[in-house]
């Protein structure tokens, strides 16, 4: 740190060097009386250094309303989101996956959640004004074999999915040098997946899309009923990981989650989503439930709920993406279908 260049008095920029204080942070750090102590000034001085500290620190740190306002080029990570390559979906969530924070897709196989994650492999990788973040994926597998083919397939007939967007665009989108798969079969190697490779790839600018699926299967056999405190552990150490990486980053995380029966009257009071006649519940409970910014579920439409509207006019698959919770969003849902070229919502 240069002090010479901050509006000090010189006898206090002789004291920081002397002291060898090298950064903002470690004035930060102490008290004004250690500041005193240790660089043997009057309380007047080190008032007035950490006055002009805070000042930088907030130099140019606040916009007005109208700024903001003004500023139509600029995008906070609070309303920039990533697209998941299907107007309808994205105008149910406003937009897309928000880039800082946890979002959690849930629901029972063959509901579509890896549909849904290998399409937003490939939007990340699109240009901001097509909805994505121009950047690569990792794509961490901890129970099934990555569907490399479906991805390869999905890319083909992304031209049929994305009308929107150019020809040329499209062709730049790719699996090999885009896409990074891991497989973590238990904690201690998740553990070593996110702390080391995925903090690597997204510090060198590799990637900016995380996806986890799923994150109930390294819990599965782990732990039993005695141990819920230690994977009560587990599950915020990993959460709060996730969300340091999002943070720092400003990378979405998208974690695949399964579900489970409700069985007792409380956990079916408490039960989001109803698939087939059945009240199930995302995996995991309240600790993990307390990590996540979003929660979104998917199910199949049963023949009984194709009774009215879109769902009775349909005579393929049908699926449900609902919004269970989100800071920015109202519990809502829609229908939407998986075919050749990918997850399309339907109006």
């Amino acid at each position: 740190m240069d002090w010479d260049q901050f509006d000090l008095n010189p006898k206090v920029i002789a004291a920081l060097k002397k002291a060898d204080i090298k950064s903002i942070k470690e004035i930060l750090n102490l008290s004004g009386s250690d500041l005193q102590r240790l660089m043997k000034l009057s309380s007047a001085d080190v008032e007035c250094l950490l006055k002009t500290v805070s000042h930088t620190l907030r130099r140019n740190s606040m916009l007005t309303a109208l700024q903001l306002y003004q500023d139509n080029d600029h995008l906070t990570s609070q309303h920039q989101k990533l697209s998941l390559g299907c107007s309808v979906l994205d105008n149910l969530l406003k937009g897309g996956i928000p880039l800082v924070g946890i979002t959690e897709l849930a629901g029972e196989s063959s509901a579509g959640k890896t549909q849904i994650s290998l399409q937003l492999c490939l939007c990340v990788q699109y240009p901001y004004r097509y909805g994505g973040l121009e950047s690569g994926a990792v794509y961490i597998c901890t129970e099934d074999v990555f569907p490399s083919k479906r991805l390869q397939q999905l890319i083909g007939q992304q031209q049929k999915l994305r009308a929107d967007v150019p020809a040329e665009v499209i062709r730049k989108i790719k699996f090999g040098n885009s896409i990074f798969v891991e497989h973590a079969a238990d904690l201690d190697t998740f553990h070593s997946c996110i702390t080391k490779r995925i903090s690597l790839l997204l510090a060198r600018g590799m990637v900016r899309l995380v996806v986890v699926d799923s994150i109930a299967a390294l819990f599965r056999c782990e732990f039993g009923v005695s141990d819920s405190v230690t994977k009560a552990r587990y599950l915020q150490t990993f959460g709060a990981q996730l969300h340091s990486l999002s943070a720092r980053f400003r990378a979405p995380i998208m974690c695949v989650n399964q579900v489970s029966d409700a069985v007792s009257e409380s956990e079916a009071a408490r039960c989001s989503c109803s698939v087939a006649d059945n009240r199930v519940s995302p995996a995991l409970g309240i600790t993990w439930a307390n990590q996540l910014l979003m929660r979104l579920m998917v199910s199949r439409v049963s023949p009984l709920e194709r009774s009215v509207g879109v769902a009775s006019c349909h005579t393929g698959s049908l699926r449900t993406l609902r919004v269970v919770f989100a800071p920015h969003l109202p519990p809502s849902c829609c229908y939407y279908t998986v075919k050749l070229e990918g997850v399309k919502g339907m109006e």
